[in-house]
């Protein structure tokens, strides 16, 4: 049986910007450094025993036209210069045995820059500024 159980993840940004949704969506997936995959989304499990690597060595374990499963949060306007965020987080248990989870959040049409508040948001902020 093929085991298709995570056990390693990267954390990694992307940001695309062009008139067209898909156009800017193919910006976004190259600035993020996956763009050559094939993207399979899946829903919000860390599993048990999953170790959270850098960047640089995850992007090592993907070739151009594999198959990558993914958990991302996307965003996406046409009005200019206007305040919106994406970003996933991560909730893993103290103890590795057991299961975690990714989180998806988006944020759009606040009127001025929101602060991560949650545990989980601020450590996947934390990993994301050490990887660059």
């Amino acid at each position: 049986m093929l085991d298709l159980v995570a056990k390693k993840i990267f954390l990694t940004k992307g940001k695309g910007v062009h008139p067209d949704r898909l156009t800017s969506f193919e910006y976004a997936l190259r600035d993020a450094g996956i763009a050559g995959t094939n993207l399979v989304l899946i829903s919000s499990i860390f599993p048990p025993g999953c170790k959270v690597i850098p960047k640089a060595e995850g992007l090592k374990l993907i070739r151009p036209g594999s198959v990558t499963f993914a958990i991302y949060s996307r965003q996406e306007s046409n009005e200019p210069h206007r305040l919106m965020a994406a970003s996933v987080g991560i909730a893993e248990p103290k103890d590795k045995t057991k299961y975690g989870y990714l989180s998806e959040y988006v944020s759009f049409g606040e009127t001025e820059k929101g602060e991560i508040t949650s545990s989980e948001f601020q450590r996947m902020k934390k990993l994301l500024d050490d990887q660059n």
